[in-house]
């Protein structure tokens, strides 16, 4: 079987910091690659990959602001429908723009959707809706008005994630982007009220709510920020973290730091929201709240949850091999009508 995925262009491929489609498109194809499979990965120049990487554009459009996102979006994708008769399985990861040319191909197409960004793109999944194949990352995350071959959890390379039975530090985590819908403010405020330290560590993607409501509150001990964490760094802090606070104030597709973290044995503290109910097993692997004060109460509860629960968790639903298996079954099934 020959699989062509397409990966975003607005960072490489895998991301060296953020880039969480980039990284799961990253995740699908070496899993392919490692059961044996002829995998294609349509990426920006700079990517990496075990299979055979195809690119018009050499780097991402966030990492060189030069160029325009759009230009480079037309480019990518139109390259990658232009050889879409070389494959028996074509893997969109790039929302919905890929999906207007399937009209005009033959090659089957699987897009997994990483959420709506907003209800104004769901006309296009529904023009399309009965000539190609959804796949939602999270039974939360999916609109009624589309019908679905699956839901595939994402998966991580467990190999890249160290179990940490007994973490060095006494801190608290924030990992993600800083803007209002991650609620690095509330995990700022959740900390201080526990009486712990709080690593934050992401890029700013909202900048007046990052000068406004969290820079003031940096003060390299009780409160310090990292700035972007890439692998390397990325293991040890979340490994190394009393927990991970994840006070989301949006239906949060999926998550990817929260399977991270639990993958390194790490429980997570979040609000019911979204996605973390499939994600989470309260009072398990991490405690699902309602409110600040309810997270800085099961702070003092953190003890009460042993870090093999996590890691046992996460290596059974959130592992590469999972979602790959999985994904073979959608190509597999699509392949068999």
């Amino acid at each position: 079987m020959k699989i062509a995925i397409l990966a975003p262009v607005a960072w490489r491929t895998p991301p060296q910091h953020y880039g969480p489609w980039e990284q799961v498109a990253s995740n699908v194809a070496e899993g392919l690659v490692a059961r044996g499979f002829e995998v294609s990965l349509f990426a920006t120049g700079d990517s990496q990959t075990n299979g055979t990487l195809r690119s018009i554009c050499p780097k991402g459009y966030e990492e060189d602001r030069s160029q325009d996102a759009k230009v480079l979006e037309c480019m990518h994708i139109s390259y990658f429908m232009q050889h879409a008769r070389e494959f028996d399985i074509l893997h969109n990861h790039f929302d919905f723009l890929p999906l207007t040319y399937t009209p005009f191909i033959k090659t089957p197409m699987v897009t997994t959707i990483h959420g709506f960004s907003s209800e104004k793109i769901i006309p296009v999944y529904q023009r399309f809706n009965n000539s190609n194949h959804y796949v939602s990352i999270s039974n939360s995350d999916r609109h009624p008005s589309l019908h679905y071959a699956a839901t595939v959890y994402n998966g991580l390379d467990t190999s890249q994630f160290s179990f940490t039975s007994q973490p060095d530090g006494d801190y608290l985590l924030y990992f993600g982007r800083i803007h209002p819908h991650k609620g690095t403010a509330d995990a700022i405020r959740i900390a201080k009220a526990s009486g712990h330290q709080i690593i934050i560590a992401g890029i700013v993607q909202d900048e007046a709510y990052f000068r406004e409501q969290v820079e003031p509150f940096i003060d390299d001990g009780q409160v310090q920020y990292v700035g972007p964490a890439g692998p390397e760094v990325r293991n040890k802090l979340l490994g190394n973290a009393k927990a991970l606070l994840h006070p989301i104030h949006f239906d949060e597709p999926f998550g990817l730091s929260v399977a991270e973290a639990m993958m390194c044995g790490t429980p997570v503290i979040a609000y019911k929201r979204g996605s973390m109910e499939e994600l989470i097993i309260d009072g398990s692997t991490g405690y699902l709240v309602n409110s600040e004060q309810e997270a800085v109460e099961k702070v003092a509860m953190l003890s009460n949850l042993p870090r093999s629960n996590c890691r046992e968790h996460a290596v059974q639903k959130f592992s590469r091999e999972k979602m790959v298996e999985d994904y073979i079954t959608v190509y597999e099934q699509m392949l068999s009508h």
